[in-house]
C-alpha cells in the first residue's frame, strides 16, 4: 500500500513538472499558449515551486553558457555523470574525460592536490572558468587554482566545457576555451543529504557531508563540508584539503535571492618541480624539492544573487560577489631559504538579462571587477619583506547575444566590449613611482545551425577575442620592480595583447541509441604568448609573444546505449599545430625557429568509456586514455619529447537502497609514462609521473 502511494505521487510530481515544462517551451517559442493552456502558474505544490525556483535560479548560468543547438563546439557534463566519475579528485581530473582536446597533469603523482587543466593545447591562462556565472580566474595570474576547494566537484550540478572563443562570458578572456560550473540546486522539493567516507592508497582519506533542506515554505538551504588527506606518491607531496560549501535562498513568485559561499584551505609540500629519467630510473617517486617546502593558501568566495522574472518571456539576474585568497610558499636556493607571499581581494558584480520574443532571444550582459593583490618576499628567517608591492586590475565588458529561429536555421550573433587595467603600486625602497597600463578588445562571434533532417543538424560558426598579458609576463616572471629592472621592464611593453580567430563547422547525429558529433575548427592567433623559459624562482613561467602560430583538428564526441544496460562513451581529438617563425633565446644567442610545434599540444588525444550494469545492484565501468607524444619546449627538438602514453582505470559500485559502496582502480595497468614535463632552465629535461596504481574504496549512504 505505502510502495502504491508512494507511484502516485512520484507520478504527479512529474505531471506537474512536465506542464512546467511545456507551458515554458510553448511560451519561449511562441509568446503566447494555445487556448486551453492556462499562462498561469499550476496548483502551489511542493514539487511545482521547486520546478519553477529552479528555473528562475539558473537564469544567470543560462546566459553564459551555450545552449544545446549553438553553433558552438561544446560539452556539457550533468550531475548524474559528475556523480558516477567523482571521488575526490582535483576538478581538472574529473573533467579530462568530459569533453575532446582535454589533457591534465598532476604534481604529487595522485588524483589529488595542485593539477592543471590545457584545452587544445592552450593553457589554463587562457581558460575562462565560473562558477554560477561568476568569474574565478585570478585577475594577474589568470588562472584558477582548483586545489585550493578541495572536493569542489561534489557541489557541481553540471559542468559545461566549451572549446575555441566560445560565447561571451564574464572575466577573463575565454581564449582558448571556457569551464562553466553550475552549483547544486537547493531549491529541492523534499530534505536530502549524503555522508562519503573514503581510504585509499598512498595514505588517502576523504569524507563529505551534506544536507539540503529543501523548500521550507519560501527558504531554502543546501550545505557541504569536506576533509581529505594524502601522502602523494612522490616523496614529500602529502596534501591537506579542506573546503565547505553553502547555498542559501529566498524564493518567491517570480523572484529568488540567493546566497552563495564557498571556502578553501590547501597546505601541501611542494612538487611542482619535475624529475629527470636518471632520477626517476633509480627512485619512481623522486622529488627534487626539500621537504620544508611548503605552501599554505585559503581561498573564500561569496556571492549574493537577485533574479526576477520580469514576465513569462524576460528574466533579470544581478549578482554582488568577493574573491579573496591570502598563503604563502617556500623556496630553497641553498644555502638560502626565501618565502613568498600572497593576499588578493576583488569585488565584482555582475547582470544579466534574457530577453524571448516568438523565436528570437536576447541576452544582455554587464560585468565589473576591482581587484588588489598584494606580493611579498622574504628571505630566510628575517621579518622585514625584501620587497613588498601591489598590483591592482579592474576590467569591465558587456555582451549582446542574438538567437532567431528560421525555418529549419537557428542563427546566433554575439559581441562582447571589454576594458582591462593593470596598476602597479612599488614597494616603499624600490625608487620608481606607480605606473599602469590599460587594454580595449572587441570580440565578436557568429554563427548558424541547421536541422538538416530529423535528428541531424550541422553548424558553423565564426569568434575573434583577444586576452591581454598575465603580470609574470609583463613582469618577465620577475615578483618586484625596482630602479635596477624598471628601465627593461617598467613599461609593460615587452609582451603585447594576443589575439586569435576561430572558425569551427560541426554535425550532430541523435538518435535514440546515442549521439555523435564531429567538429573541425582552425584557430589562427597572432602575438601568439608562448612559453620560453623554465619556472623562475618565484614559481612564474617566461613567456614571450612568438608571432603567428594555428591550431587546426577534429574532433570526435560519441555515445551509445544500442544495448540494454551498457553504456559506451568515446571522444577524440586529432590536431596539427604551427608556430610559423619566432626567433628563440632561451638557450643563448639567437635562432630562427621555423614551423615547429607548441610545446604539450600532442597531435592525437582519445579516451573511450564502457559502464555495464551487470545487475540492478551492481555496476561495472572501465576507461582507457591515450595521447600521443608531445614536445617539452618550443624549438622541435626532439630529446625534449613527452612520450605517449596510455592509462586505464576502472571502477564497481554496489548499491542497496541507500547505500553504496564504490571501489575505484587508478592506473589498473601501472603505467610508468609521464603526464607532462618542462625544461628547466640549464636544459635539463624533468617529467611528472602519471597517477600511480592506486585503489580506492568509498562508502556512500544517501538520505
Amino acid at each position: 500500500m505505502t510502495s502504491s502511494i508512494g507511484r502516485h505521487r512520484r507520478a504527479r510530481t512529474r505531471a506537474h513538472a512536465a506542464s512546467l515544462l511545456v507551458r515554458f517551451a510553448l511560451t519561449s517559442l511562441g509568446g503566447v499558449l494555445p487556448a486551453g493552456l492556462s499562462a498561469q502558474a499550476p496548483p502551489d505544490t511542493g514539487s511545482a515551486r521547486a520546478d519553477s525556483a529552479r528555473r528562475i535560479e539558473t537564469v544567470i548560468v543560462t546566459a553564459i553558457r551555450a545552449a544545446e543547438r549553438a553553433p558552438i563546439a561544446h560539452t556539457t557534463l550533468r550531475r548524474a555523470e559528475i556523480t558516477r566519475r567523482n571521488f575526490g579528485q582535483d576538478a581538472p581530473l574529473l573533467l579530462q574525460a568530459a569533453s575532446p582536446a582535454i589533457t591534465v597533469h598532476n604534481e604529487t603523482g595522485t588524483q589529488w592536490g595542485y593539477s592543471y587543466l590545457r584545452l587544445r593545447g592552450l593553457d589554463q591562462t587562457r581558460i575562462n572558468i565560473t562558477l554560477d556565472g561568476v568569474p574565478l580566474n585570478d585577475m594577474e595570474d589568470q588562472v584558477l587554482y582548483f586545489a585550493n576547494f578541495a572536493d569542489l566537484m561534489s557541489s557541481v550540478q553540471s559542468a559545461q566545457v566549451q572549446r575555441g572563443v566560445g560565447t561571451s562570458t564574464n572575466g577573463t578572456a575565454s581564449f582558448g576555451g571556457s569551464v562553466n560550473l553550475e552549483t547544486v540546486p537547493i531549491a529541492t522539493t523534499r530534505p536530502q543529504g549524503d555522508v562519503q567516507l573514503q581510504a585509499g592508497s598512498f595514505g588517502a582519506r576523504r569524507a563529505s557531508l551534506a544536507y539540503g533542506t529543501g523548500l521550507r515554505g519560501r527558504f531554502a538551504a543546501h550545505a557541504r563540508a569536506s576533509a581529505l588527506q594524502t601522502n602523494g606518491y612522490r616523496h614529500h607531496s602529502g596534501v591537506m584539503g579542506r573546503t565547505g560549501f553553502l547555498g542559501a535562498g529566498w524564493f518567491g513568485e517570480r523572484d529568488v535571492v540567493k546566497l552563495t559561499a564557498l571556502a578553501g584551505l590547501l597546505a601541501d609540500t611542494l612538487a611542482y618541480v619535475g624529475s629527470t629519467r636518471a632520477q626517476l630510473a633509480e627512485d619512481r617517486r623522486h622529488n627534487p624539492l626539500a621537504p620544508d617546502e611548503r605552501d599554505r593558501f585559503g581561498q573564500q568566495m561569496v556571492a549574493l544573487a537577485h533574479t526576477r522574472m520580469l514576465s513569462d518571456a524576460a528574466s533579470l539576474g544581478t549578482t554582488v560577489y568577493r574573491n579573496s585568497a591570502s598563503g604563502s610558499y617556500d623556496y630553497f636556493e641553498l644555502p638560502d631559504r626565501y618565502r613568498f607571499e600572497l593576499a588578493h581581494v576583488w569585488y565584482g558584480a555582475t547582470s544579466m538579462l534574457d530577453l524571448t520574443r516568438g523565436r528570437a532571444r536576447l541576452n544582455l550582459g554587464v560585468n565589473a571587477n576591482t581587484y588588489a593583490r598584494a606580493h611579498r618576499g622574504f628571505s630566510g628567517a628575517s621579518p622585514e619583506a625584501m620587497y613588498d608591492n601591489t598590483g591592482h586590475k579592474q576590467d569591465a565588458s558587456t555582451f549582446a547575444k542574438l538567437s532567431l529561429v528560421q525555418g529549419r536555421a537557428r542563427w546566433f550573433a554575439d559581441i562582447q566590449g571589454r576594458w582591462a587595467r593593470f596598476r602597479y603600486e612599488p614597494s616603499a625602497e624600490a625608487g620608481i613611482s606607480a605606473r599602469a597600463i590599460d587594454w580595449a578588445f572587441l570580440n565578436p562571434k557568429v554563427g548558424v545551425t541547421l536541422q538538416v533532417a530529423s535528428g541531424v543538424s550541422a553548424f558553423a560558426s565564426y569568434g575573434a577575442t583577444s586576452r591581454e598579458p598575465a603580470r609574470s609576463d609583463l613582469f618577465a616572471g620577475e615578483d618586484d620592480l625596482n630602479a635596477s629592472n624598471v628601465d627593461a621592464l617598467g613599461d609593460f611593453s615587452r609582451v603585447r595583447p594576443e589575439s586569435v580567430r576561430d572558425t569551427e563547422v560541426g554535425a550532430t547525429l541523435t538518435r535514440a541509441a546515442g549521439l555523435l558529433q564531429l567538429v573541425a575548427y582552425t584557430m589562427d592567433f597572432r602575438n601568439d604568448i608562448a612559453r620560453i623559459g623554465a619556472p623562475t624562482a618565484s614559481g612564474s613561467v617566461l613567456r614571450r609573444n612568438v608571432g603567428a602560430s594555428h591550431r587546426r583538428g577534429v574532433e570526435l564526441d560519441a555515445t551509445w546505449r544500442g544495448i540494454p544496460r551498457l553504456l559506451v562513451a568515446a571522444n577524440a581529438a586529432w590536431s596539427t599545430n604551427r608556430i610559423h617563425a619566432f626567433v628563440d633565446s632561451s638557450r643563448g644567442a639567437p635562432v630562427l625557429r621555423r614551423n615547429v610545434e607548441p610545446l604539450l599540444t600532442p597531435r592525437f588525444l582519445t579516451t573511450h568509456r564502457l559502464e555495464l550494469a551487470a545487475t540492478p545492484r551492481l555496476t561495472l565501468g572501465a576507461e582507457g586514455r591515450y595521447q600521443s607524444r608531445a614536445f617539452l619546449d618550443n624549438t622541435g627538438s626532439p630529446d625534449r619529447v613527452l612520450p605517449d602514453f596510455y592509462m586505464a582505470d576502472a571502477s564497481a559500485r554496489y548499491a542497496v537502497d541507500r547505500y553504496a559502496l564504490v571501489v575505484r582502480g587508478v592506473n589498473v595497468g601501472d603505467s610508468q609514462r609521464f603526464a607532462s614535463g618542462s625544461v628547466s632552465s640549464s636544459g635539463r629535461v624533468r617529467y611528472f609521473v602519471l597517477p600511480a596504481r592506486a585503489l580506492f574504496a568509498t562508502v556512500e549512504m544517501t538520505f
